[in-house]
C-alpha cells in the first residue's frame, strides 16, 4: 500500500498551530538563531515547531501561550510519579536550604546509598553511576568487548540505545532494504565501528538462532531491551528473551539488558527478573531519577571489576563532572525508596491507568471509524504496563509485535502516527510524541476521558481529509 500523502492536512494543522501558539512561534524563531533547529531535544523537530513550556505539575504542563496541556510524554517517559513529585521536590528544597552543594566535586554517602538500592532491587553485584542511559549502554559495550576480547556487538533492528557509536546502526526503518534495519543512521562514524555491529530481529527466535550460529563465537555481547522503546513499546516474548540468555551463555558472549525504559517502570526493580533472565550487565535510567539526570551500569562482579582498580582499571568508565551529582543522588534515593515502599499501590495504579490510556485511544478513533491498536502490554508478564504506543493497521486483526510491523507503511499508516497525530493532538491540548508515551500515577479517569475525546476529534479531522 502506498504511503498516504497528508501534506495538505499538515498545512492546515500548521496554520492553525501557528495561530494557537504565537509566542512559541516567535520563541522558536529567536532560539533558532543560536540553537541548531531551535532546541537540543528531539522535540525541537515537532512540526511546525514545539510549544514552549513554562511549568509542569503532575499530569500537566503549562506553556508560554497560556495553554494547559495534558502530558503523556512525561519527561521522555521518566516521570512515573508525574511532573515535579513532592517526594523529590521537598527533599531538594530542604537540602538546598541547608547548604547542599550544587556541585561540590567530592564523594558523599548518597552515592553508596543509591548503589545499594540498585544492587538490592536488581540483583547486580556492582554499580557504576553516570548521567544518562546513553553513557550506560556505551560503557556496557566497551566493558563487554574488553571482558571477552571480542569485537562484535549485536543489537536488534529498531532498538535505540542512545546516540553512541555502537548504537547508531539499525535504528531507522528503510523499506528498500532486504533487511529493513540494516543501515547506519548517521555520518561521521568510521567503518571500523559500524562493521562491528550486527543487527538482528526483535522477537524473532529463528533469526536470533541463525545470527548466533553465524556470529556467536565472535560476539562480545548482545544488547536488547526487555521492553523495546523507539521500536514500538513492544515487550519481548518470554521465549525470545530466555533464548537470548541461553545463546549468549553458549557462545561466551555477554547479555546486556537495556532497562533504561523498563527498569523501575513495571515493578520496583528490573524487568528481566520477571522473565527469569539474569543479565551479565544491565543499564538503568529514566524512572530511577525522578526527573533528575541519573543513570547506572550494573552487573556481575567479575565483569564490573575491569572498571576498578582491582581489575587493573582496564576500561575507562571515568564518570564526568556531573556524574553522581549530589542533587541527582538525593532525588534518586528518595524516588526509588518511595517506589519500593509503595510498590503495590504505585504499580497497580500505573497498570490500571495504562490499560485505560490504551482503551481511550483505540475507542476514540473507533468512534469515528478509524481502526487503531496499541502496544505496551504483554500477556506473558505478571504485571501491567503504563507504556503505550498507538498504531493504525490497514486491516483489523493485524498483530504488531516487531519494529518492522510498527514502521512498515505496507502494514500500518505510519504517516498518520508520526506526522499528523502529534501536532493534531496538541491542538486538542494533549501531548504525545509519535503516538507513544506513558501514564503517570497522577493521571486520572477524567484525563483519560479528555484523551478519548481528543482522539475522536483528531479522527474526525482525518476522516474528513480522506
Amino acid at each position: 500500500m502506498k504511503t498516504r500523502d497528508y501534506s495538505r492536512l499538515m498545512g492546515e494543522i500548521s496554520e492553525e498551530f501557528s495561530e494557537q501558539f504565537p509566542r512559541a512561534a516567535a520563541l522558536h524563531r529567536d532560539a533558532s538563531k543560536n540553537l541548531v533547529d531551535g532546541g537540543s531535544h528531539n522535540l525541537r523537530l515537532m512540526h511546525p515547531f514545539p510549544p514552549r513550556v513554562t511549568s509542569a505539575s503532575g499530569g500537566w504542563v503549562h506553556d508560554e501561550d497560556g495553554h494547559d496541556i495534558l502530558d503523556f510524554w512525561q519527561g521522555h517517559m521518566a516521570n512515573v510519579l508525574g511532573h515535579n513529585p513532592e517526594v523529590d521536590t521537598s527533599e531538594l528544597a530542604r537540602a538546598f536550604g541547608g547548604g547542599f552543594g550544587l556541585q561540590h566535586g567530592m564523594t558523599d554517602r548518597l552515592q553508596a546509598e543509591v548503589s545499594e538500592i540498585l544492587c538490592r532491587r536488581t540483583g547486580a553485584d556492582r554499580v557504576r553511576l553516570t548521567t544518562s542511559g546513553t553513557l550506560a549502554t556505551m560503557y556496557g559495550m566497551m566493558l563487554a568487548r574488553a571482558f571477552t576480547g571480542r569485537d562484535l556487538v549485536m543489537k536488534v533492528g529498531g532498538g535505540w540505545h542512545g546516540a553512541q557509536p555502537w548504537s547508531l546502526k539499525g535504528v531507522s526503518y528503510h523499506a528498500r532494504d532486504d533487511f529493513a534495519f540494516g543501515e547506519v543512521d548517521t555520518e561521521g562514524l568510521p567503518d571500523a565501528v559500524t562493521d562491528d555491529v550486527v543487527v538482528t530481529s526483535f522477537n524473532d527466535p529463528e533469526r536470533l538462532r541463525e545470527d548466533f550460529a553465524r556470529y556467536g563465537d565472535r560476539l562480545a555481547c548482545f544488547i536488547v531491551e526487555p521492553f523495546i522503546g523507539a521500536g514500538g513499546l513492544i515487550p519481548s516474548t518470554r521465549e525470545y528473551l530466555q533464548l537470548a540468555g541461553e545463546l549468549t551463555r553458549k557462545h561466551g558472549a555477554l547479555l546486556i539488558l537495556d532497562e533504561v525504559i523498563s527498569g523501575f517502570r513495571c515493578r520496583a526493580g528490573n524487568l528481566g527478573a520477571l522473565y527469569g533472565v539474569e543479565a551479565d550487565l544491565a543499564c538503568y535510567g529514566k524512572a530511577i531519577g525522578g526527573g533528575m539526570p541519573v543513570a547506572a551500569l550494573a552487573g556481575r562482579g567479575d565483569v564490573m571489576a575491569l572498571i576498578g582498580r582491582a581489575g587493573g582499571s582496564r576500561v575507562a568508565v571515568l564518570g564526568g563532572t556531573y556524574c553522581a551529582h549530589p542533587a541527582s543522588m538525593l532525588a534518586a534515593k528518595a524516588y526509588m525508596n518511595h517506589l519500593i515502599e509503595n510498590e503495590d499501590e504505585v504499580y497497580g495504579t500505573l497498570s490500571d491507568l495504562g490499560q485505560k490510556m490504551r482503551h481511550a485511544m483505540v475507542s476514540g478513533f473507533a468512534d469515528e471509524g478509524i481502526f487503531a491498536s496499541c502496544t505496551g502490554i504483554s500477556s506473558e508478564l505478571p504485571c501491567g504496563s503504563s507504556l503505550t504506543m498507538v498504531h493504525f493497521p490497514h486491516g483489523e486483526g493485524t498483530e504488531i509485535s516487531t519494529p518492522e510491523g510498527v514502521n512498515n507503511p505496507e502494514i500500518c499508516d505510519v504517516a498518520l502516527r508520526k506526522q499528523v497525530l502529534g501536532p493534531a493532538l496538541l491542538l486538542e491540548n494533549i501531548h504525545l510524541v509519535h503516538g507513544h508515551g506513558s501514564a503517570a500515577v497522577t493521571h486520572t479517569d477524567d484525563d483519560m476521558g479528555l484523551l478519548r475525546e481528543a482522539c475522536r476529534n483528531v479522527a474526525r479531522r482525518v476522516k474528513s481529509y480522506l
